[in-house]
């Protein structure tokens, strides 16, 4: 998917494309405000480039947006649970012995395994 850094600017390229993919899958009116929408599109119609450290701060936490938005339920599951649940489980099992553990941090399988664990939880209690 796609991501993004402030401290590496903001391509009017990535933001033109982000915006088409958004307006595809329905997720450019339902995210943003009608004012964030006149900003990126008054952007792309009238900047060849983005000078301002202001409008491109704005900009990125707008993509930022939309990013999060596009991606699915398990894949932001994996992000924000699994993988900090990994490193933890990881850093436990490591110091009772287990070398192995180390790796359980990169194992994408392990992530997503936990990640829709604490999901299956969560729809279980309500």
């Amino acid at each position: 998917m796609l991501s993004f850094e402030p401290s590496v600017g903001v391509s009017l390229s990535a933001l033109a494309r982000l915006r088409s993919l958004s307006v595809r899958r329905g997720v450019w009116f339902r995210v943003l405000s009608r004012l964030d929408r006149g900003l990126v599109d008054l952007t792309l119609r009238m900047l060849n480039s983005i000078r301002s450290r202001t409008l491109a701060t704005t900009l990125w936490s707008i993509m930022q947006r939309l990013v999060e938005a596009l991606e699915g339920k398990v894949s932001w599951m994996m992000r924000q649970v699994g993988g900090p649940l990994a490193e933890k489980m990881s850093r436990i099992a490591q110091g009772w012995g287990n070398k192995t553990a180390r790796g359980w941090i990169n194992d994408m399988g392990f992530v997503r395994y936990l990640a829709i664990m604490k999901l299956n939880e969560h729809l279980r209690n309500g």
